[in-house]
């Protein structure tokens, strides 16, 4: 497979098991402790390695969620903690998450170096939420928690490629949520309120997204070399029913 097809063929496990730790109850129970809501913690815990910055800001950085749900789960969070500490929280729970559930993998070390070496490997330009994150010290050591936080890396990467791709395409970030596969359930999910925009008129230009989004991460799997790349996508496939089974 091309760089391009590996991207492809990886994006649906990555982007399901990066952020699968968000939907674990003892992840929404550290939000509690901090004295946060479990919004403001999924936004304050994406978007914190960004430092203190305005919600504007962290709207631009996230792009597909409603500026306004933003500003409530940032601002909500600033009142009451820093965003780095948020953001360490979320790390955190991201490698605990990991030990529990990927430490049984079986090659699970193989599977770490690809994907930390797919992940050094990423062009971060124009991607400042990856970037911010790639450069964020990680205590991670055992082989799941590794495993789990590269994952989280390399989904961030997608997303901000994906960000690129959809302003390239012409279309907002509302649209590209629309013309998804969750369409107006997803688009209420991001905070953006109805009415809704027809979706038809989108469709292609979702499509050309999706194709130059694998072009933008497609450096990060070139460095695996076909054959590496091929192993990542058959592992990859085994963490995800693994997780999910």
């Amino acid at each position: 497979m091309t760089p391009e097809q590996l991207a492809a063929a990886s994006k649906p496990a990555v982007l399901a098991l990066g952020e699968a730790y968000n939907r674990c109850p003892t992840t929404l129970r550290r939000a509690r402790l901090l004295g946060i809501s479990g919004w403001a913690f999924y936004v304050t815990g994406r978007a914190g390695a960004l430092g203190d910055v305005r919600a504007e800001t962290v709207a631009a950085a996230l792009g597909f969620i409603a500026p306004d749900a933003v500003a409530d789960g940032w601002d909500a969070a600033a009142r009451t903690v820093r965003p780095s500490e948020v953001a360490a929280a979320s790390l955190a729970e991201c490698g605990r998450w990991g030990v529990e559930q990927l430490s049984t993998l079986p090659r699970l070390d193989r599977l770490v170096g690809l994907v930390e070496r797919a992940v050094g490997a990423a062009d971060a330009s124009a991607m400042p939420l990856f970037a911010a994150w790639r450069a964020m010290p990680s205590r991670a050591e055992e082989p799941g928690a590794r495993l789990a936080v590269g994952l989280r890396l390399l989904r961030e990467h997608f997303t901000g490629a994906h960000l690129v791709a959809v302003r390239a395409s012409g279309m907002t970030p509302l649209q590209a949520v629309l013309a998804g596969p969750e369409g107006e359930s997803g688009a209420m999910a991001c905070g953006w309120p109805p009415p809704y925009p027809p979706v038809g008129p989108l469709v292609r230009r979702r499509l050309w997204a999706e194709a130059v989004t694998d072009r933008l991460v497609a450096p990060a799997f070139a460095a695996l070399g076909p054959a590496g790349g091929g192993e990542l996508v058959e592992l990859l496939g085994v963490a995800r029913a693994h997780t999910e089974g």
